[in-house]
């Protein structure tokens, strides 16, 4: 079996494949707590909230996104993740107010 043009393991292929997922259903719920609120929920299924659902996905986000280590992807530190929070600080109009919720 010859190897696939961009080098990729089926195994990276898959990672990336769920980081991708990951971070489309991360979005999602961004779109639904930006269109109904963080203390909204489905209609029709009541145990959990926005935010909840938020919570949840970005646990499996970040999960996804840790594993690509075994890809030799770069982990940032706290330290490089405080620097990069800094630098989007820059272009942010809201963030210096306080948020309970």
């Amino acid at each position: 079996m010859a190897d696939h043009f961009n080098g990729l393991t089926p195994a990276q292929a898959e990672r990336l494949a769920m980081l991708a997922e990951e971070c489309g259903e991360v979005i999602q719920i961004i779109g639904k707590i930006l269109r109904h609120g963080y203390d909204s929920y489905h209609p029709q299924d009541r145990t959990a909230t926005n935010r909840q659902l938020l919570g949840r996905e970005l646990t499996d986000l970040l999960a996804v996104a840790a594993s690509l280590c075994r890809d030799q992807v770069p982990e940032g530190s706290l330290h490089d993740q405080d620097r990069a929070w800094e630098r989007k600080l820059k272009y942010a109009h809201h963030q210096e107010e306080i948020d309970n919720g």
